[in-house]
């Protein structure tokens, strides 16, 4: 039973999976001939296109498996999307919002739905097919929308269908995402476009959380091409790509993993507080885990990581040394420790070298971090010898 029950659960999940990937294809076809429009999910309807926060076009998605192909005038899909328009679309008016059926299957020849394709439109004919197949009450998962419709008359059912648009035979959810590498290919930085779909990819499933969990009432299409043209940016010569965002990091796993490291053996020796280690340990996280994807993707040459850590090695030995000189020899513990807080956050502080213009700043900080890991900085006077003891330990 349980592997039947998560079986016809696979549909309705891809459905509505599909549901959220065809309004990104929507916004990217769309987008640029409706600049003050805004897209929607289950808002209006399962996607919509508003205006002002008026609803213009009310979208429903419907997709099925590929052997499920044909539309008639007594599907369900068909009369369960029309039951849903008649409660919230306003069906007996004219200037109501353009009503989309968007299908998988494809319209029956002679039926309603074929009727309603926009290059095969005969309203007259859809009307009457729809007339008389709503006289059929023997289908109790439609009997209610049939009798619906019925009721609105004929006038208000000829309003109705003037506002029903079907667009049958439309892509499977394994197909949208080659259609919105399609429609983005103007964008795609050369040499590293499957890294900039998954951003925008990752961008949208951010939209679409929030539109679904109420936090947000819709994506608009200004804000979306700033959205798509700033993941562009990230792929130019003079920035590098962040693909290891903070909002994607779960901290206190992160800081588990990594507490019994050197570099944070390095801060507990001069004190370094509990709240700013765990940010020293996310940013050792990011800086590493980025590197290694940056190195791997080619966006970042060895030689010019290897110069940029040389340059945060020559910054912290003249600092090393003025702090040696400041606490002088015969410096007890708490001065060092004092003494070495205080460097890093100083070094913490700074923009860095040449590499800090062309990422953000976590990057620096966590390769400070990488290099007292590696013992080749510290912050503690007596780090060296501190290091060399814990190396030794088994």
């Amino acid at each position: 039973m349980a592997l039947t029950t998560a079986h016809n659960a696979a549909p309705s999940a891809l459905g509505y999976q599909h549901q959220t990937w065809w309004a990104l294809l929507e916004l990217l076809r769309l987008g640029d001939t409706r600049p003050d429009a805004a897209i929607s999910l289950e808002l209006f309807d399962d996607v919509a296109w508003e205006e002002n926060g008026t609803p213009t076009q009310l979208l429903q998605i419907k997709h099925h498996l590929k052997g499920q192909r044909t539309l008639t005038d007594a599907s369900v899909d068909l009369w369960s999307t029309l039951k849903v328009w008649m409660d919230t679309a306003a069906p007996a008016d004219p200037e109501g919002p353009q009503l989309f059926l968007i299908t998988t299957q494809t319209a029956a020849d002679g039926s309603a739905a074929a009727a309603l394709r926009s290059d095969t439109r005969d309203e007259v004919f859809a009307l009457d097919a729809l007339a008389m197949a709503a006289l059929n009450f023997d289908s109790d998962r439609t009997g209610q929308a049939r009798r619906d419709f019925l009721a609105l008359g004929p006038a208000d059912q000829q309003a109705f269908i003037s506002r029903i648009f079907v667009l049958d035979d439309s892509p499977h959810i394994d197909q949208v995402p080659k259609l919105v590498r399609s429609e983005l290919h103007w964008a795609l930085p050369r040499g590293h476009e499957d890294d900039y779909l998954a951003l925008v990819w990752r961008w949208w499933d951010e939209q679409a959380l929030a539109m679904l969990q109420g936090g947000q009432r819709s994506v608009d299409i200004g804000a979306a091409h700033a959205a798509i043209a700033g993941i562009r940016d990230k792929f130019t010569r003079a920035l590098l790509p962040t693909t290891v965002d903070l909002d994607h990091v779960d901290s206190d796993a992160v800081a588990a993993a990594h507490g019994d490291q050197a570099f944070v053996k390095q801060m507990s020796w001069v004190a370094y507080p509990p709240r700013n280690l765990q940010s020293a340990i996310v940013d050792y996280y990011r800086a590493h885990t980025q590197t290694t994807h940056w190195l791997d993707h080619a966006y970042l040459a060895r030689d010019e990581l290897v110069r940029f850590q040389r340059e945060l090695l020559d910054a912290w030995e003249c600092e090393f040394e003025w702090m040696e000189q400041e606490i002088g020899a015969q410096a007890d513990e708490a001065t060092k420790r004092q003494a070495g807080v205080r460097l890093l956050r100083q070094l913490m502080g700074r923009p860095g070298p040449f590499l800090s213009r062309r990422c953000d700043a976590y990057f620096g900080r966590g390769q400070h971090h990488i290099l007292a890991d590696e013992g080749r900085m510290g912050w503690h006077a007596d780090f060296q010898e501190k290091y060399g003891r814990l190396q030794a330990q088994p």
